[in-house]
């Protein structure tokens, strides 16, 4: 008896683990949240190709929504003019010794991506865009080197040089965090970066259109000039219908700007931020050694 009691309990364990779980139909599947302000834009996603190319490349709108889960991420986006992307290479690399790499503007463009200008940038049989200075215009030739010399040089507008090459007060602009990051700083129309003094340790401290101070590697490469399309911030939208075009949705009308009348905090600057080479801290590493022939005992 005891034998079929057992026999029985095993058969109804084995049904309970086979069968299928009920729905649920007011549970909720867990979906991860999507998180603003590190880096990813919700506006367009740009289908990037694996090799570097000037031609247009094609754009996915998001309207606000996270390409993962669906969800609007950030309201008053959506609809516009559909704009293709134009890769900027952020890289300008010129020879560490001898004279600089020279290079010719082609044309200048207006990419709808951004609020500066392009220039498409001819070297040799290779093309590449570069963002447009303030006087750029085709036909000019730029420079581009990686040295440093003793003496600061007298740089001309569109030029790259390294920080520790360009005199005080220099106005630059797509200024690298790191060496060999690529410009990384200052990529809005009509803004510019300004080189205040050196800093030990070869370093250069810069400050940006924010008021913040930068101290960076001497190394760090760097535009000569002041970004294209000026006027750009100063120029009104002018209608309802341009804003939907840019790609702005209507607000709800309850959110109104304050007046002069409330006044305004002033607070001083934050201290200068320095900025060194990314290093990645390795694990250990454990080597075990053997002195005698490894054998295989049985017991």
């Amino acid at each position: 008896m005891s034998t079929l009691t057992r026999l029985f309990q095993r058969l109804t364990l084995l049904s309970a683990t086979n069968c299928p779980k009920p729905y649920v139909r007011h549970k909720a599947r867990y979906v991860q949240k999507p998180v603003i302000g590190h880096g990813v834009a919700f506006r367009r996603k740009v289908h990037f190709p694996e090799k570097y190319t000037v031609k247009p490349l094609e754009v996915t709108n998001l309207a606000g929504r996270d390409p993962t889960s669906g969800r609007v991420v950030v309201k008053g986006i959506g609809g516009g003019i559909k704009h293709k992307y134009h890769w900027v290479d952020w890289k300008r690399v010129g020879p560490k010794e001898g004279p600089p790499q020279e290079e010719k503007i082609v044309k200048i463009i207006k990419d709808g991506c951004r609020t500066s200008f392009v220039a498409l940038v001819a070297h040799g049989d290779k093309l590449k865009y570069i963002l447009a200075t303030e006087n750029m215009k085709a036909g000019d030739i730029i420079r581009t080197s990686c040295h440093i010399p003793r003496i600061p040089v007298r740089p001309n507008e569109g030029d790259a040089y390294p920080l520790g090459a360009l005199p005080l007060g220099t106005e630059v602009n797509c200024v690298e965090k790191y060496p060999g990051l690529g410009g990384f700083l200052v990529h809005a129309a009509g803004a510019f970066a300004t080189i205040l003094r050196k800093a030990p340790d070869n370093r250069v401290v810069i400050v940006t259109p924010s008021k913040k101070e930068f101290s960076l590697p001497q190394e760090c490469m760097c535009t000569v000039g002041k970004l294209s399309n000026a006027e750009h911030s100063s120029i009104p939208i002018g209608s309802a219908q341009k804003n939907r075009e840019l790609g702005n949705r209507p607000r709800s009308g309850l959110w109104q700007r304050k007046t002069g009348r409330f006044g305004r905090k002033i607070r001083k600057p934050p201290p200068v931020r320095a900025f060194d080479s990314k290093t990645v801290d390795r694990p250990e590493e454990i080597v075990f050694t053997c002195s005698r022939p490894f054998e295989k005992t049985i017991r």
